[in-house]
């Protein structure tokens, strides 16, 4: 007599009811998936967010599920055995078929509701992206935005985010690529130490002042700093190193140093002047999606408001020439700008930025009437 639960099903349907007893975990193979990619252990638990031995222990279940060895441990970490490549092969696959789900679900899902996650350097993450969100979610009220601000590039391919913008193209042929526009980097320092130590003439000037740099992924600024230098860098020039744009920002405003920053901080923000050293960095800012994520109509509104964002004919600070900060205020269209940025401008609130020649002379004379000061009180003057 069948039980109650099973009462009225074919036979030929129990089976196909429930998995198969020696069906292998989704959760374990998504894991060593990541342990595959990453290339260790380590480097797979901190990606994920998990121990080590954790990691480990559901590795070695899954192997003990299929029954045969899947990596090998080596002296930089481990490698996939031939079985396990084509396990490896396999759960790829299965991810694939899981990412061709979820994106299905979302296509099915009512037009411009739920969540939408845009991934994006820190910088451009939190002084253009994010104070800008607000119109985007005025205009989309039943949307819920995940803005993700990190230097480490997001994987659209496995669902980091539905879309991402970042400063190192895209190599992954599956993936939609847009260039947004180039940001362009140039020196900074903030009037405290304009005020402080004045302000370097040429780049070579650069040796009797202090500097600070960003050390983050996509940015470089160190790498492409010690190249400019080409060998004559001063280890003792460097005074303070960070990992995020934020921090960077501040330190500059501050008066720690003077670095890179892009030229549009100038367009809400006075508390920094841009130097004309003759070294300037430019990076292409790259929006990427995946190609069915843009069926998917909450996502396309996304695409559709990111590339407005950047868009360089209304922005001109992210066209491909460079435009000097001084000269931003004349090639600017837009409404005032600082009003975005309430609680980190302290200056008026239209963009009216002063000539670079009363500016640059305002701060060299106060500089030179500083140093006399100096100089008298100290007999030499």
């Amino acid at each position: 007599m069948h039980s109650g639960s099973k009462r009225g099903v074919p036979s030929g349907e129990h089976a196909a009811a429930t998995a198969p007893a020696d069906a292998p975990d989704w959760e374990a193979i998504r894991l060593f998936l990541a342990v595959a990619r990453h290339g260790s252990f380590r480097s797979a638990a901190e990606h994920l967010g998990l121990s080590i031995n954790l990691l480990r222990r559901r590795v070695s279940e899954l192997e003990g599920a299929l029954g045969v060895p899947i990596l090998t441990r080596h002296v930089d970490g481990v490698r996939t055995t031939p079985e396990g490549d084509q396990i490896l092969a396999a759960a790829k696959k299965m991810e694939d078929a899981s990412f061709e789900l979820i994106r299905s679900r979302d296509r099915a899902a009512p037009a411009l509701s739920g969540e939408v996650r845009l991934a994006v350097t820190e910088g451009l993450g939190t002084f253009w992206l994010a104070p800008r969100l607000v119109e985007f979610q005025r205009s989309n009220p039943q949307l819920v935005v995940n803005l993700h601000c990190a230097m480490r590039s997001a994987d659209v391919l496995r669902l980091e985010a539905d879309v991402a913008v970042q400063l190192t193209k895209p190599t992954t042929p599956d993936l939609k690529v847009v260039k947004l526009g180039r940001l362009h980097s140039m020196p900074f320092a903030g009037r405290p130490y304009v005020q402080t130590y004045g302000i370097p003439k040429t780049f070579e000037d650069l040796a009797k002042h202090r500097v600070v740099l960003q050390i983050a992924d996509q940015t470089e600024t160190e790498r492409l700093y010690a190249q400019a230098l080409a060998g004559r860098e001063d280890p003792h020039v460097v005074k303070f190193r960070t990992n995020v744009s934020s921090a960077h920002v501040w330190a500059i405003s501050k008066g720690a140093g003077i670095g890179w920053l892009p030229t549009y901080i100038h367009a809400i923000s006075r508390r920094m002047v841009p130097l004309d050293l003759g070294l300037c960095f430019p990076f292409d800012i790259w929006l990427t999606y995946h190609p069915d994520a843009a069926r998917i109509p909450r996502v396309r509104r996304l695409i559709d408001w990111t590339i407005a964002a950047f868009d360089p004919k209304k922005f001109p600070w992210f066209r491909d020439e460079f435009i000097h900060p001084d000269d931003l205020a004349k090639a600017y269209r837009g409404g005032p700008l600082v009003n975005l940025f309430e609680g980190f401008v302290t200056t008026d609130p239209d963009f009216d930025l002063p000539e670079p020649d009363e500016r640059t002379t305002d701060i060299i004379g106060r500089d030179e009437e500083r140093n006399e000061k100096v100089k008298t009180k100290s007999g030499r003057g």
